[in-house]
């Protein structure tokens, strides 16, 4: 399948504002996916002059309580896989791994933070609320475009693509905590994805950039709190979290493929 073009068109519609044709294709996406209007901001479908604009809704106050824990899960969307990182490989599925190295898009002295440390593989269906928010409060230090494919990232593929999340476009940030040291979080790009964005920079792509771009914040203050909004996706994807050595005891209840909501424990710091 042509990938680029297919996300470059649906990109374009999903921008549109296409008056009763797109409350009509809205209304036709709520009732295929089983999306929850009644958990947004706004849940008159008619009042959404584009798809983005439903796509990325901001929830109603209240409908997702941060837990008491050092983490929270910072999206709606399903574990694909989580745990520790065996010396520098991130497991990705059933005889799949890649490297965090791979991942940050070669940058050895940033993946080397991470060695022996944690991960956490997130996947957000079309249905779930696409707002990607902190699992703990965060300093941003680096934020790092990794240009690549756009292979769907469904459990599907992830079992069948090898290097999935370190082959796709990709949008690396980097963070420092006083409390938990550095940790990044990745907003993997896919098919028909038709952009991510984070709350400081804005839409980060498109344009599809050829090569590897890179911003530093070391110079200014962007400091987000555990909860608050960090980036959000048009169109859903992956969101691959790493974390030091030692920082992180993940959820106990926590299982591959298990249905995840913003706000409830991730983790805590093992005591």
């Amino acid at each position: 399948m042509p990938k680029t073009a297919l996300t470059n068109f649906a990109g374009r519609v999903a921008g549109a504002k296409g008056g009763a044709m797109t409350t009509r294709l809205i209304r036709w996406f709520v009732g295929k996916y089983g999306v929850n209007m009644d958990e947004a901001a706004n849940p008159d479908i008619a009042s959404y002059a584009s798809f983005n604009e439903f796509f990325t809704r901001p929830l109603r106050d209240g409908a997702r309580p941060l837990a008491q824990s050092d983490f929270v899960c910072p999206v709606d969307g399903a574990i694909s896989q989580f745990g520790d990182i065996d010396d520098h490989h991130i497991f990705q599925a059933k005889g799949h791994k890649f490297t965090t190295a791979e991942l940050v898009g070669g940058d050895a002295s940033l993946a080397a933070h991470f060695q022996h440390g944690h991960f956490a593989n997130l996947y957000l269906s079309p249905k779930d609320y696409h707002r990607i928010h902190m699992p703990c409060f965060g300093r941003l230090i680096r934020m790092i475009y990794v240009p690549g494919k756009l292979f769907s990232v469904n459990p599907t593929t992830a079992r069948g693509v090898p290097g999935l999340f370190a082959r796709n476009e990709r949008v690396v940030c980097v963070f420092e905590s006083e409390e938990h040291g550095p940790f990044v979080m990745t907003l993997v790009g896919a098919t028909i994805v038709g952009s991510m964005a984070t709350s400081w920079h804005g839409v980060v792509n498109p344009p599809r950039m050829a090569r590897i771009c890179e911003w530093n914040y070391d110079s200014q203050k962007v400091e987000l709190k555990k909860g608050e909004e960090m980036g959000r996706f048009l169109l859903g994807s992956t969101v691959v979290m790493l974390f030091r050595k030692g920082t992180i005891s993940f959820n106990g209840d926590w299982a591959p493929e298990r249905p995840v909501r913003l706000g409830e424990v991730m983790g805590n710091h093992p005591r």
